[in-house]
């Protein structure tokens, strides 16, 4: 397992685009690492179709994309086809990794112990990982093999994480895009000036406290 701060291990593995070693394949750009339970597959055919119609709404976010099966590269290779003729996409940029073994998912934490294939095996189940640029894990999201992943709301999280990486803000309850944000407690009253010139409200509540700051969303100026 690997826990939010962690550099994430570097590993080398085929893909359906050959071979990688992860760390130079993600080189200084964000990554999203995102396993399946495997190809040919109901939901994971609709998954794999969702990215590959977001792929651009993650280029512009700098942000790789790689997905991991448990399946072998041939399988993937066929299967690409079914989601893109599926999905009604003609391009599909990003590798599939084969983790026939399991070996992958096991050691990330991505097995789900509910949900077993036609033989017996545990499947992996729908884990996203978000990576930064220094290879630290930023964000983990793990949803069960029988639950598909929400478009939008991944994309809201990296934008999320991404802000929070540059500016000293939160993000509230239901945040996105564009709208306000939350200073972070750390900073001090004297700082405001200086770090949001686009100004802070403080919000009042019963206690007296006045830890609820908001801003403009720093990126909108």
């Amino acid at each position: 397992m690997v826990n939010l701060g962690d550099v994430f291990p570097d590993f080398e593995a085929e893909t359906s685009q050959g071979h990688v070693q992860f760390h130079d394949w993600l080189g200084d750009s964000w990554g999203l690492l995102f396993s399946h339970p495997a190809d040919f597959t109901p939901v994971c055919t609709t998954e794999l179709g969702r990215f590959a119609q977001l792929q651009e709404k993650f280029v512009e976010r700098n942000v790789k994309l790689i997905a991991l099966s448990c399946d072998g590269v041939e399988s993937h290779l066929k299967w690409i086809e079914d989601i893109k003729a599926h999905s009604k996409v003609d391009k599909f940029s990003f590798p599939i990794i084969a983790d026939e073994k399991r070996e992958l998912a096991t050691k990330f934490g991505m097995i789900d112990p509910d949900e077993k294939d036609a033989t017996g095996m545990p499947l992996t189940c729908r884990a996203v990982f978000l990576l930064g640029p220094d290879k630290r894990l930023k964000l983990s999201l793990l949803y069960p093999a029988t639950t598909g992943r929400n478009f939008d709301e991944i994309l809201r999280v990296i934008d999320s994480v991404q802000l929070t990486a540059k500016y000293k803000v939160a993000t509230p309850a239901d945040w996105k895009h564009g709208t306000y944000c939350m200073v972070v407690p750390s900073v001090k009253d004297e700082e405001l000036a200086e770090l949001f010139p686009a100004g802070v409200e403080h919000l009042t509540v019963p206690s007296g406290k006045g830890y609820l700051r908001t801003t403009p969303c720093p990126d909108n100026n």
